[in-house]
């Protein structure tokens, strides 16, 4: 592999696909998607009784509170069994009454301790995704440890619920996380706050569908600083977030609102009121599609299936440098260079791939600059008049018809090129693609004039220019 910067900062850009989300109203694409998850952890949090070190210490109605190592935390454990005893059935009648689907994150352990609120969850018909084995954190765990849970917890989801997990969701994760994922064959992986809309990722084993998950929109913030207060707090964040997706659907770029809720958190009566007004200012809206996270990846699998592309920044070094080492006439050092200080998938397109190389370019000492520039051939010159040209300035040269001349206009280009040459030192370079022979000849006989400097500065300009003409060729132009 190359030296890889492994992180995605460009995502969909200035260009985010249209999801055209179904329309329960049958009247074109709903302009915006919502979806509800319900966290079901009670029963599966860290808990010495569990086998685990220490107490839960996180999301819950102690803020601050400290794990209690060898300990029962007996508050803890209470605060926790609110959430199955009664805040479960609190959003279940919610949303049952409402006939609004739900996907929930079940953890196996939890799920398998409450087997009524089990049997409610298939009878309301929500989906049951998995949540892992334990609610724990999982970040200092050796890969191999954490493999051996997900392989239980998928295990006993499957004889608990009676089907096996659609999709998956560690919660508290590790650098792992997706990439074992990956080894199974879930239809969509959630351990991701990347994106208002699902995307496809490369792992080493296949590509997985990654439909991001919310911690904004989400309940777990009446248990953290800065956190929600009230339930009017929630539910305005949670009116604003909706409305905000609901315009930009209006203007032709829908997305999708996740709203993540926990049973011993909304499930209280306080919040759970602002939860229930939320609900039904949803349902008072045109066009919106509330669906299952199963429903998203289905729809999102049928719409944009994953293509096979070339990915650079995953290429073998070799391959890598055969296929750009060239982009850059002669000079294989700029796609070295860029190697070495490392790409991501954000250099996977023809606009990142030109823009690694001309960093590289530009920070280049100016003789080396200058044997860039070098480099090139003369427009119409002796090396196209024998033949010796690269492949791409070949077709660049013949693109414009200078490959073509008549006798009057090689006799021009060979004037020009020697006065170019003899005043600046190296070859006239000008991204040919797209203009005419004539527009050629007058950017020459421009330029000629110019100074040292100015020139040197156009120059460099019409080199950058032709390496992203050429990636564009090679992996496809954005515009």
């Amino acid at each position: 592999m190359t030296s890889s910067y492994p992180r995605d900062l460009s995502g969909y850009g200035r260009n985010a696909p249209d999801p055209h989300w179904p329309n329960p109203n049958g009247t074109g694409a709903a302009k915006i998607c919502v979806q509800f998850v319900v966290n079901c952890e009670e029963g599966g949090e860290n808990a010495v009784i569990h086998g685990d070190k220490a107490s839960e210490a996180f999301l819950s109605e102690i803020v601050g509170a400290a794990p209690w190592p060898g300990q029962r935390h007996m508050n803890m454990e209470s605060i926790y069994e609110y959430g199955a005893r009664a805040g479960f059935w609190r959003l279940w009648r919610l949303f049952t009454e409402r006939q609004m689907p739900v996907t929930v994150y079940g953890v196996a352990t939890a799920l398998e301790r409450s087997p009524e609120q089990v049997a409610a969850m298939r009878e309301a018909g929500w989906e049951i995704a998995s949540h892992g084995l334990k609610w724990i954190d999982y970040r200092d765990h050796a890969a191999d440890a954490e493999r051996a849970d997900m392989d239980e917890a998928l295990a006993l989801h499957e004889a608990v619920t009676g089907e096996p997990p659609l999709g998956w969701y560690t919660g508290r994760s590790s650098e792992h996380t997706l990439e074992l994922a990956a080894e199974r064959d879930f239809l969509y992986v959630s351990d991701s706050y990347a994106d208002d809309l699902p995307y496809w990722q490369e792992t080493r084993t296949r590509p997985i569908l990654v439909l991001p998950y919310t911690l904004d929109t989400n309940d777990m913030r009446f248990a953290t600083p800065q956190g929600f207060n009230t339930g009017e707090q929630f539910y305005t964040y949670l009116k604003d977030a909706f409305d905000a997706l609901y315009a930009e659907g209006e203007a032709g770029a829908a997305k999708m609102l996740n709203i993540g809720l926990h049973c011993r958190l909304v499930g209280r009566p306080g919040r759970s009121a602002a939860l229930a007004r939320f609900l039904d200012y949803v349902r008072s809206k045109p066009d919106v599609w509330v669906a299952t996270r199963a429903d998203i990846a289905r729809h999102w699998r049928a719409r944009f299936p994953h293509r096979e592309t070339i990915s650079p920044h995953r290429l073998e070094r070799a391959v890598f440098l055969e296929m750009f080492g060239g982009i850059y006439e002669h000079s294989r050092f700029i796609a070295e260079r860029a190697l070495d200080r490392g790409l991501g998938p954000a250099n996977d397109t023809a606009e990142g791939l030109a823009a690694a190389l001309a960093v590289q370019f530009r920070r280049a000492s100016r003789e080396e600059r200058l044997g860039v520039l070098r480099a090139h051939p003369d427009l119409a010159g002796r090396l196209a008049l024998a033949g010796d040209l690269t492949a791409d300035s070949s077709a660049e040269q013949a693109s414009a018809g200078l490959d073509r001349l008549t006798p009057d206009e090689l006799a021009r280009f060979t004037d020009l090129n020697a006065r170019y040459q003899s005043r600046f030192g190296f070859p006239f370079i000008i991204a040919v693609r797209g203009r005419s022979k004539e527009d050629i000849l007058a950017a020459f006989e421009s330029r000629v004039s110019n100074d040292e400097e100015t020139e040197f500065r156009t120059a460099c300009g019409e080199v950058e220019r032709i390496a992203r003409l050429r990636l564009d060729a090679m992996l496809g132009s954005a515009a």
